[in-house]
């Protein structure tokens, strides 16, 4: 990589791979590059890396490194014929004691988008809470798998006006770990050199454990290494190959690695149009009704009374309903029992009717995955028939503990769930029955909770020597997405579907995407996400309260993200949270006034625009003949700034919070936010 357009050698010289394989007495047998001897030949810009028999075992191991397209591409292919083994994992390609220049971030694409000041610092202190499950003396590791907490398979080292870009760009979609570790100094293979060196390391992990758990830094794993890890279970007798690990050292900045993966989504990304409603939904209220311990929150009624006036104080004209079902929420699944308590389906049907009658918008929830061990479903066999079965032939199962105001039920009272196995035709039909019983309810749209990743839990294939869990379940979520858009498109084009968790593999068959975790930390970066993908619409999550409400709002407007408004968990109304209220209705009022930029144009981030302090944040989104852009202060300092977009007029500047605008030129204190307009 020293000839790459940075003009940057990064690679350290460290091993290119690792392998783990299984005997039936030993779970794990790690096997390295560095213990092998290859045969290396090149034929124009192919290095082909030949191993016969690693370990002494009947296993061979094929890889090729070659340059395309700007691109250094890496392949292997892996045969397994040694009896009783499987080899389980191939850690490749791995670019070890990887040199970074200085300044460079990590970015990631967690939760849409995450970016790490320092990435050495990031990974060395991880959560130590998890560290006495690991063999954490000899690395420290950032989890990261794709399609899971990985939004996008790629993951990035970016500099100021250069970077280095590692991509998985594979369509098969399967469960893909993204490498990042650090080693400690010199012990980037792994091991110790000799006993006595042993000693000192485990005397100096002592000493970092218990620091470590005092709140110290861990300072001495300073060796980074970075790739990806994929699950071959190649048995005896298989073969197994890969070749869609791309790494790039590019010139630009952040949103060059967008456009590297984009051109290569687009050979297989297939999203549709959104309609139009969704595309001017500012977000969504999110009500439970019956509460899983059967406390009802909020009655039918509600819906077209109190809810629908405290939507429209804000500016939110929709509803994400939660334990509309007799069970209540997390309760009874797949069941859905009508509610006959509240006047059933008639009384259900005619609160919509009321609701959808003043201009709102109705989202129906189901849960997409979990299946109630109490339901009349499992107990007449469902369970067996499509529940994700673990390494033993056992069924996994989950527990939800919500609580009321005692302890009993958040601490032994839980419900237990099983996992449906989305895989199966039993459960996709059961999954299309419920989009006909939402678009009957006269709903807007049905939402799948829990259907967006890879299955945390996946089903294990036990029918050869070894068992085997599947690596696909994120790509069988996704047909099944696409399988129910088509069903409802082909009813209602109008008709939205949306889901929980954010992964390109699946948001291409979504409407609406509702985020699970927080996308205003420190490191969020959802706009990676949003700029790669501008056709998803998704939202926010965990603004519960009146709590720090200036900055997580405004940074909604600033991403481009639509409002989860889900005040105390779902069990309150924002008109209860009157800092939250007012805030947001601000917010809206301006997304209202410009919804062809700031709700249906093109989130175009860093593009078309110049801001002359880099203290202040900006984003930009475009249209047609306009450009908005949206800038705000997070710091504790007033900061001005000159906001210039070359070839557009200004036309307007709307102010939130403490800001003010002399036209181009704005003035911020703490989270204050303006909103530049500027026009052809």
């Amino acid at each position: 990589m020293a000839d790459s357009p940075t003009g940057f050698n990064y690679a350290g010289g460290a091993g290119l791979w690792r392998l783990y394989y299984n005997t039936p007495e030993r779970k794990e047998i790690e096997i390295r590059a560095a213990d092998c001897k290859p045969v290396v030949s090149q034929e124009a810009d192919t290095v082909r890396i030949d191993y016969n028999g690693l370990d002494g075992k009947a296993f061979d191991l094929h890889l090729k490194v070659w340059a395309e397209g700007g691109q250094v591409r890496f392949g292997a292919e892996l045969l397994n014929n040694e009896p009783h083994t499987i080899i389980r994992e191939l850690q490749y390609p791995l670019i070890g004691k990887l040199q970074l220049p200085q300044g460079y971030k990590l970015l990631t694409t967690h939760t849409g988008g995450q970016i790490f000041d320092d990435p050495v610092a990031k990974i060395a202190n991880v959560d130590t809470r998890a560290l006495y499950m690991t063999p954490a003396q000899k690395f420290r590791q950032y989890d990261l798998q794709y399609p899971r907490s990985a939004a996008a398979n790629c993951f990035a080292f970016v500099g100021a006006g250069d970077g280095l870009y590692f991509g998985s760009h594979d369509t098969s979609l399967q469960q893909t770990w993204h490498g990042l570790r650090v080693y400690p100094s010199g012990e980037i293979a792994g091991h110790a050199c000799n006993d006595e060196k042993q000693t000192e390391q485990d005397d100096r992990h002592s000493r970092l454990d218990r620091e470590s758990a005092i709140g110290h830094v861990t300072s001495d794993f300073t060796e980074l290494e970075a790739g990806f890890y994929r699950y071959p279970n190649a048995m005896c007798g298989d073969r197994w190959a890969n070749d869609c690990s791309v790494v790039v050292p590019y010139k630009g900045e952040w949103t060059e690695t967008c456009r590297i993966y984009r051109r290569w989504a687009d050979t297989w990304w297939q999203h549709g149009p959104v309609p139009q409603w969704v595309q001017d939904m500012t977000g969504w209220q999110r009500i439970i009704f019956k509460h899983q311990y059967g406390e009802y929150l909020r009655t039918y009624r509600d819906l077209p009374g109190r809810i629908a006036a405290a939507g429209e104080s804000v500016g939110c004209n929709a509803v994400l309903a939660f334990g509309w079902w007799k069970e209540g929420m997390d309760n009874g699944y797949p069941n859905y029992t009508v509610d006959d308590a509240q006047g059933g389906d008639a009384a259900w049907k005619q609160a919509i009717a009321d609701y959808r009658s003043m201009g709102n918008r109705l989202l129906l929830y189901y849960n997409g995955r979990l299946i109630d061990v109490e339901s009349d479903f499992y107990r007449r066999g469902g369970g067996s028939r499509v529940a994700n079965k673990d390494n033993t032939g056992r069924e996994f199962t989950e527990h939800y503990k919500f609580t009321g105001e005692g302890t009993t039920l958040g601490y032994y009272d839980s419900r237990t769930f099983v996992i449906a196995d989305m895989s199966k035709r039993e459960w996709r039909d059961q999954l299309l029955r419920w989009a006909d019983r939402a678009m009957d309810y006269g709903a807007d749209a049905v939402f799948y909770d829990q259907l967006g990743v890879a299955e945390e839990f996946p089903n294990w294939d036990l029918s050869r020597e070894y068992p085997v869990q599947d690596i696909f379940t994120g790509r069988y979520k996704a047909e099944a997405l696409q399988e129910i858009r088509d069903h409802i498109k082909a009813a209602n084009p109008e008709f939205a579907l949306g889901t929980e968790w954010l992964s390109d593999c699946t948001s291409q068959f979504c409407d609406f995407v509702h985020i699970v975790e927080f996308t205003a930390l420190p490191e969020s970066f959802p706009e990676w996400f949003r700029y790669t993908f501008p056709e998803v619409v998704w939202s926010d999550r965990c603004v519960r309260d009146d709590n720090d409400v200036p900055r997580r709002v405004g940074n909604t407007l600033l991403k481009g993200l639509r409002n989860d408004i889900e005040v105390f968990r779902c069990r309150g109304l924002i008109d209860e949270t009157p800092v939250y209220q007012a805030y947001l209705a601000q917010v809206n009022a301006i997304r209202h006034e410009f919804p062809e930029l700031l709700l249906e144009g093109r989130y175009t981030a860093i593009d078309g625009f110049s801001c002359s302090n880099r203290a202040i944040t900006a984003r930009s989104y475009t249209a047609d003949g306009s450009i908005a852009v949206v800038a705000a202060n997070t710091s504790d300092r007033r900061e001005s700034a000159l906001i210039d977009a070359p070839g557009y007029t200004l036309s307007a500047v709307r102010c939130i919070g403490d800001a003010t605008a002399k036209a181009k030129r704005i003035e911020l204190g703490q989270n204050g936010i303006a909103v530049l307009v500027f026009t052809k």
